[in-house]
Order: C-alpha cells, then structure tokens, then sequence
C-alpha cells in the first residue's frame, strides 16, 4: 500500500489515467452525441423552461416579470431569426437580458418551442390547394372585394394576411362557413342620406354624438355631421356571406383555407418594422 508523496502522485495518475482511458473518452463521446441528437422539441422545452420560463411562464403566456410571448401578435410577426437575435443579445432598454451562453442549436431548440406556444409549426399539412384557393379568393367567392391579403384586396374587410398564425384549420373553416352573425352595426354596410340627397354607402367606423366616420368600399373614408344626416339605413345582411358551406365545394373549401395558411406562414419570415416588441 503506497504512503506519502508515492501515495499522492499514484492516485493522480490513476486519475489522469481514468479520464483518458478508452472507455471514458466513450462515455464523454456518448454524452456529447446524445446532447446533440436529442429531438429539438425536447431540447428547445428544457432549456425554455429552465431559461425562459422564470419570466415568461411555462406555457410562454407572461408573468408578473415578462409579457405573454405565445399569443402577442407582434411576437408572432418576428421571423426565428430575430427572436433568436433577441434571446442571444437581449433587448436593451427592458428586462429581457442576453443569454450569450446558450449554445445556437440550444437557442435554435426554443425558437422552435416557442413556435409550438404560439400554434405554429415548421411544417403544417395544408388540407388542399394554396394555388386554387387564391383563384378561388379572388374569383368566384369574391373574398377578395372585402378583405385585403398581402396589400391586395378590399378595404371594408380585416386584413387576413396574418389570420391563419393564430386559427388552426378547422377554425379557419367554422368562420368562412358559419360566420358570426352578431348584432354589431358596425358589420354591415349603411347607406347614409346627407342633406341635399347625396348618399354614401359604406361601414361605420367611428361615431359619437355629433358625427360619424364612413369607409365607402374602396376605402375612402366621409366624415358626416349629424346635423346635415337626413337618413341612415342599415343593411339587412351582414357584410360576411353566409351561405359559403353551400356554395362551395369542400374540397374548395379546402383549398382558400391552405391559401390563407400559406400566407400567413409567408408573411411571418418577413422582416417587421420593428424587432423589439418583444418587450411590449
């Protein structure tokens, strides 16, 4: 049995020699391989929860710290290389610090946990036809008159560029086919009457006790006093067909709702005007 100086440099060579037999080096070359290959879902959703989710919550929707980062829309709008700016160099300014220690496929990992958070995924099925559904929009559904996609289309209508980042499929579907039918005057065309008989159809935008802001279908907005409105008609019918179950085919159908998703995955890589949202 070794003692003294013999004794303490025996044991640092059998340490030195443990570390570097073949069979460590093995389980050091295992322990990297199975980091690096662990499916990036499990990897982003450890290292949100351990990185992220002090602030953010578990589910991304905020806490007392951070703002809900799974369902803001301008959060949605960031293209993954942005949140991935932001999570490697923080936002100056607010409390969202710099994790300059997270390794890339670790923050890679989050940006496509987050995108789960949000309801997006890197590859969704599209039901049917992007291609058709566009022609379809713009032709014989008439989708296009109301509603602008893109920069084109109508005014009177929201702005579907985004629709499909935060409504699923089917839920796409149920609102084309069974709209709501609510009692909101402000979804139907009016016709008012000025004095001197001019009259201007359009949607009610704002109103108070002495005027009213008209937007006409090509999205000229008239400013209406109340004093010279001689008649305001609302419309019976809502500014949204109901019958588009009936009218189109399913797999139509189909093909506007992979229209709208398509888009909507398109326009999220652009570049929005601002990348420190983040923190709102």
């Amino acid at each position: 049995m070794l003692s003294g100086p013999k004794s303490f440099f025996g044991l640092v060579l059998v340490a030195v020699w443990a570390a570097h037999s073949p069979a460590a080096r093995a389980q050091t070359q295992q322990n990297s391989q199975e980091k690096s290959i662990r499916p990036v879902s499990t990897r982003g959703q450890q290292t949100f929860a351990s990185t992220c989710a002090n602030c953010h919550g578990l589910d991304g929707r905020g806490a007392e710290r951070a703002p809900n980062i799974a369902e803001n829309p301008r959060v949605q709008r960031l293209s993954d290389a942005q949140i991935a700016h932001i999570i490697e160099n923080g936002v100056p300014g607010t409390g969202m610090p710099a994790f300059h220690s997270l390794e890339t496929a670790d923050v890679k990992a989050v940006v496509t946990y987050l995108r789960t958070l949000q309801g997006r995924r890197q590859t969704v099925k599209l039901p049917g036809d992007p291609v058709r559904g566009e022609a379809i929009f713009v032709g014989n559904a008439g989708c296009s008159g109301c509603h602008m996609i893109a920069g084109k289309g109508g005014f009177i209508a929201s702005d579907l560029s985004g629709y499909a980042r935060t409504h699923d499929a089917e839920q796409i579907r149920s609102a084309i086919t069974t709209p709501a039918q609510g009692g909101d005057r402000q979804a139907r065309l009016v016709t008012a009457t000025i004095r001197g008989g001019e009259k201007v159809v359009g949607r009610i935008r704002n109103e108070d006790n002495f005027s009213l802001q008209l937007q006409t279908l090509d999205g000229t907005f008239h400013f209406v006093t109340k004093s010279d409105l001689e008649a305001l008609e609302h419309n019976s019918q809502p500014l949204m067909p109901s019958d588009y179950g009936s009218t189109l085919h399913p797999d139509e159908l189909n093909d506007v709702v992979s229209y709208l998703m398509k888009v909507a995955g398109a326009s999220a890589s652009g570049t929005p005007k601002k990348a420190d949202e983040w923190g709102d």
